[in-house]
């Protein structure tokens, strides 16, 4: 099968706050310590958004970073998705947002909200367009400022989540219908809103008018995260036609470092190939994937043409996974 069009991703960016919250910090003003936190998550630091930078402008630096490194300006860009669940306004989107900050053409702009999630289902989104012929240039966000949805008095969820952005852009790319093509090979996508009541916000628009505060049990999370994220990594991974032992990297959502490490071992995959930014950023819901793209690139050890297997789980619940080759 010649011919096959493909979405592959040409640039990648973060953004994170220049606030940094240490664990130390967090602990005059909840009642925690570093100690606790780091061997119960992972996680050594955060970064924290200041009261005047809305979502929208972490979304802004990380498209602008990744399509210089697309080699892109915005005149390119005819369409942006953007993954978020702490957005600017009620509406309207915070793509749209993104598009007149950036000085972006007339195109197709929308947010997307599947939570922790957001990004995989973001680019499975915008791989519908990109890979039909309908986007040339995609900008894919996750954008995040978790931090304003935290009850700072439960120590058991505001030490766990970051603020930032991270992007990709996707363009169109020919291939020949084999998992040597570069672009996304495989994708996997669920969803069970019987588990509501393990993650969510209690506030919304149309119940109580208010933002509302994260809530979450945090032991059945664990415990679902694993068993699910390995089913859908695996499903991902045959959708594309390759084995999970294939993969040059494995990109997880970055919740916490046990999940991240059980998941790995569920799977057979070998801890040196798991980029894990958990103890640098925390959980910064859909941002964290792009972003621990960005910093694997960065550092140099994900380079073009290596196989990259991303997942995420979040409140919904929503999970998926999808298999790319840089």
């Amino acid at each position: 099968m010649a011919g096959i069009v493909r979405s592959v991703v040409t640039g990648v960016g973060g953004y994170l706050p220049e606030r940094v919250v240490t664990n130390a910090e967090l602990s005059t003003r909840v009642d925690t310590t570093d100690e606790w936190i780091r061997e119960r998550t992972g996680i050594h630091q955060r970064h924290q958004a200041a009261d005047d930078q809305p979502v929208s402008d972490l979304a802004v630096e990380a498209a602008r970073r990744a399509l210089e490194a697309a080699g892109r300006t915005p005149a390119d860009v005819d369409l942006i998705i953007v993954a978020t669940t702490t957005p600017d306004l009620t509406f309207p989107a915070v793509a749209a947002i993104v598009q007149r900050k950036l000085g972006c053409p007339i195109g197709i702009a929308f947010d997307v909200q599947a939570v922790c999630s957001g990004f995989v289902y973001a680019l499975s989104v915008a791989d519908g367009f990109v890979a039909r012929n309908r986007a040339k240039c995609a900008l894919v966000i996750g954008a995040e400022t978790m931090t304003r949805l935290m009850d700072w008095t439960d120590r058991t969820t505001c030490v766990l989540f970051g603020d930032g952005a991270g992007a990709v852009v996707l363009e169109p790319g020919e291939g020949q219908g084999t998992t040597a093509d570069r672009g996304l090979l495989g994708l996997a996508l669920r969803a069970d809103g019987t588990k509501q009541d393990l993650l969510y916000v209690d506030g919304g628009v149309s119940t109580n008018r208010q933002t509302g505060y994260l809530r979450m049990l945090g032991n059945q999370v664990f415990r679902h995260a694993v068993v699910n994220i390995s089913e859908a990594v695996t499903a991902a991974a045959a959708d594309a036609g390759v084995e999970v032992s294939d993969v040059d990297w494995f990109i997880p959502h970055q919740a916490n470092q046990r999940i991240l490490e059980g998941v790995a071992k569920r799977l057979g995959i070998d801890e040196t190939k798991v980029i894990s930014t958990v103890a640098i950023h925390a959980n910064t819901s859909a941002a964290s994937i792009p972003l621990a793209l960005d910093h694997g690139i960065k550092d140099g050890r994900i380079k073009p043409g290596q196989l990259l297997l991303l997942e995420a789980m979040g409140g919904g619940l929503t999970w998926g996974a999808c298999v790319l080759r840089l």
